[in-house]
């Protein structure tokens, strides 16, 4: 039997098209017409003020924090259960991330825990949307409002995830999304940086064009352009963007396998409870989610290993997701963690991320399951 792989990403076979077409239109560098077909259907289906590509989630949550004017002093919130790239953009302005805690239920940030966090330093909220779930936005909404800071979404795994029928990205002033090759919707490497405050629009195309003012001259608002602002090399090109394009026409029918997916797993490892496994819980009435990941809690972190080694030996790809920041040896240097995360801790030492991916298929899945429960099964006697 062929091994399982983790991940792999999807191609749908129209972006070699789409790649030749760019190629012949002799314009590979960023902001052309694929980049602008890109930003012009994120504008649609989000509905927000401007969309604007990036080469990855990185460079879209860097310049979320310049847009913020994030400076030595700062503090900002955010999980310890995340990637490097949500502190460091933080870290990069000379700013403190402060991690807070997770609810074990979401592997989200635990928005009770936020506000006690907030001091007079405090100038934003990072909210991550894991495994393509929204935290409470609605709470975290109304902190930041009472406490006049800033709310980020770090919505890198969530395009095609709504809160409140509204689309994640879309509940703050500023949200990124990433097209990373292990997302559902990719380009290889690239990004987003979404734009939900007006007031914020002109300057975001500032930092994104290394500081001038370009787009003025383009649009001949200018006579001349110059550098007026920080700013940095953020476009992708257009090869990139001519292979997004294609991702996200079919961004429907790739959400919709994945949660074919998703529902499957959930279906089939029911009899991984009785082994003292949790199962990714079904989303509340409030949010949907994307079908991004499946993953379950081992009911022992000292398991783990061994139950990664025995599903590799039978050709399955499983894996961990995040080491917390908060101890991690950058975390310690960099930031702080007043509550010290207890619940990341010992949840996080428990993930198991299983394979998902668009080229699974229902078969797939119920091998997956019977392994995993087979190990379990073993594990438990």
């Amino acid at each position: 039997m062929n091994d399982l792989r983790f991940t792999t990403p999807p191609v749908l076979g129209s972006e070699i098209g789409a790649i030749e077409d760019a190629i012949r239109r002799r314009k590979l560098s960023g902001d052309g017409r694929y980049t602008a077909l890109c930003e012009q259907w994120l504008e649609a289906r989000l509905g927000c003020a401007r969309a604007l590509l990036t080469h990855s989630c990185t460079a879209a949550l860097e310049m979320a924090a310049l847009l913020l004017d994030l400076q030595s002093g700062d503090e900002v919130i955010m999980p310890s259960f995340t990637f490097s790239s949500t502190a460091n953009a933080v870290v990069l302005r000379g700013a403190t991330p402060v991690f807070v805690d997770v609810d074990p239920k979401t592997m989200n940030m635990d928005v009770d825990r936020v506000e006690q966090l907030i001091t007079t330093a405090t100038k934003a909220i990072f909210a991550v949307h894991y495994a393509g779930l929204p935290p409470d936005m609605e709470k975290l909404q109304a902190i930041a409002n009472r406490r006049s800071i800033a709310l980020v979404e770090d919505a890198a795994q969530s395009l095609g995830s709504t809160y409140r029928g509204k689309p994640a990205g879309t509940h703050s002033s500023l949200a990124t999304i990433s097209f990373h090759e292990t997302k559902n919707i990719v380009s290889g490497e690239g990004g987003a940086l979404i734009v939900n405050d007006p007031a914020l629009v002109e300057r975001a195309v500032i930092l994104r064009e290394k500081g001038t003012n370009r787009q003025k001259f383009l649009q001949g608002l200018t006579d001349k352009y110059t550098w007026v602002d920080v700013g940095s090399s953020y476009l992708p090109s257009e090869l990139i963007a001519a292979y997004l394009l294609e991702q996200l026409n079919a961004v429907d029918r790739i959400t919709a396998k994945r949660i074919e997916l998703w529902d499957a797993y959930h279906a089939a490892l029911q009899p991984a409870l009785r082994f003292g496994a949790t199962l990714q819980p079904l989303p509340d009435r409030s949010a949907t989610h994307n079908g991004h990941l499946f993953y379950v809690l081992l009911p022992d972190a000292g398991k783990r290993a061994g139950f990664l080694s025995a599903m590799k030996s039978v050709g399955i790809q499983c894996t961990f997701h995040y080491v917390p920041l908060h101890s991690s040896p950058a975390g310690l240097k960099f930031g702080r963690a007043p509550d010290g995360c207890p619940m990341t801790e010992t949840t996080a030492a428990r993930l198991v991320r299983f394979p998902m991916h668009f080229d699974m298929t229902i078969k797939d899945v119920e091998r997956v399951a019977a392994a995993a429960i087979d190990v379990l099964r073993d594990m438990a006697s």
